[in-house]
């Protein structure tokens, strides 16, 4: 652990007590903040300041009254008072000491990750600072940019964001500080979109919300100013897709910022643009409860699939194919509470996805597990968690836990049985 531990930090002998240990494996956190009070002796204003919890709804929850549910409040909570993120079925927290079963995985996917790219990456040439930048160099950091993003396929954002990140603003100062014509111009600002975007999944990927948002708006204006149309729809569904996390307000907003995404691009959009927006489309409408417009937008990805002949298309769609819009169609049935479509969907899709894709391929089983939980298979959704908490371990992203805390917490509505038990206890170890 790190020494500059906050001041609410709990004593390790408290954190390992079996009713501290039990209230932190379902979240009841008024539990906690009680124990800390009268224990610990941290008092309610403390932990108030360190977690983001207004005081009085601190008092209110160490009282019995209400749960904290939010993601970003679980974490917080986690971090103030440096609970190991396997207690409260998080991923290792920053702070944590890499556990020595994860890193060598970790480094190894990293490294031929890197191996593979570093053969076939572009060699650039960019101008001084002043300098003039050649008509040529637009498309070599497109190209670029493409082999970077194969780097998203095996590892999590908290280990791309910088790589990433460096790429963007690398784009961004050639255009503040070099000189170029107007259409090499266009087409840079058209590659700083790209970059933005590819940066602002990674951030979001690894729990750094507010740089992704500024990320994907900076996105937009920069294809907006080089009249991209498809660039500047799928900033836009950025936008939505991180929206949907907030409340129900926020939720409708996202809806129509999705709406908005697939309108910007409009019908003269590239099949694969069209497919991709639609298929965020989609699950805007799922994430707000609406059944048949989610249907129809998963028919204009399908119906924009189809269209696809062989012409290139933006290499940023590249990752739609009917295998994942089978994904999206199963993680949509799922929110909408029909596991008769859902369960059927996502196994065809994810027999043919493979192991090395792993955190994808652990958020995906996590929908899975939540449509058998619906269903009423317990057994088989507590299953298939075991399989999607083996695959997320070390992986550099926050999503796929956030994904199974509410999983996992319908799944400890059924403690009783064995199989559920030990997949508990593998959440919390």
């Amino acid at each position: 652990m790190s020494g500059n531990e906050p001041p609410t930090a709990l004593p390790r002998a408290l954190l390992e007590r079996p009713d501290v240990r039990s209230a932190l494996a379902t979240h009841d956190f008024g539990t906690v903040f009680y124990v800390a009070r009268a224990e610990a002796g941290i008092s309610y204003s403390m932990i108030a300041a360190e977690t983001g919890i207004k005081p009085e709804r601190v008092g209110t929850l160490a009282k019995g009254h209400g749960k904290v549910t939010t993601f970003e409040k679980i974490a917080r909570i986690a971090d103030a008072f440096r609970i190991p993120g396997r207690m409260v079925a998080l991923a290792p927290r920053p702070w944590e000491t890499q556990p020595k079963s994860i890193a060598p995985r970790r480094e190894f996917l990293k490294n031929t990750a890197a191996a593979s790219l570093a053969v076939g990456l572009p060699e650039l040439s960019r101008p001084t600072a002043g300098g003039r930048v050649g008509g040529d160099l637009p498309q070599k950091l497109r190209q670029r940019t493409a082999r970077l993003r194969r780097l998203d396929d095996v590892l999590g954002g908290g280990d791309t964001y910088r790589t990433y990140l460096g790429e963007y603003q690398s784009t961004r100062s050639l255009l503040r500080h070099n000189s170029y014509t107007q259409e090499t111009g266009r087409e840079l600002l058209s590659v700083l979109a790209e970059q933005a975007q590819q940066a602002g999944w990674a951030a979001f990927d690894g729990g750094r919300h507010a740089e992704a948002r500024g990320l994907y708006e900076a996105s937009h204006t920069a294809a907006v100013d080089a009249e991209d149309a498809a660039l500047a729809g799928n900033a836009l569904a950025f936008l939505a897709y991180q929206g949907l996390r907030g409340d129900r307000t926020e939720r409708h907003s996202a809806v129509q910022t999705a709406a908005r995404s697939c309108a910007m691009a409009g019908p003269a959009a590239a099949p694969g643009v069209r497919a991709l927006l639609s298929e965020r489309l989609a699950w805007a409408h799922a994430v707000a409860g609406h059944a048949d417009e989610t249907e129809r937008a998963l028919d204009a990805a399908l119906t924009a699939l189809a269209e696809i002949d062989g012409t290139p298309q933006p290499d940023w769609t590249a990752w739609v194919d009917e295998t994942e819009l089978q994904i999206m169609s199963g993680r949509c049935w799922t929110e909408l509470r029909r596991p008769l479509r859902a369960v059927p969907t996502l196994e065809a899709a994810l027999a043919q996805y493979d192991d090395s894709h792993t955190r994808d391929k652990a958020l995906y089983l996590s929908w899975l597990a939540d449509s058998y939980l619906t269903a009423g298979e317990i057994e088989q959704a507590a299953t298939v968690i075991s399989r999607a908490l083996d695959l997320s371990s070390g992986v550099a992203s926050v999503r796929p836990r956030e994904r199974l805390v509410p999983v996992l917490q319908r799944l400890s509505e059924h403690s009783d049985l064995p199989s559920v038990a030990d997949v508990l206890e593998q959440a919390r170890s």
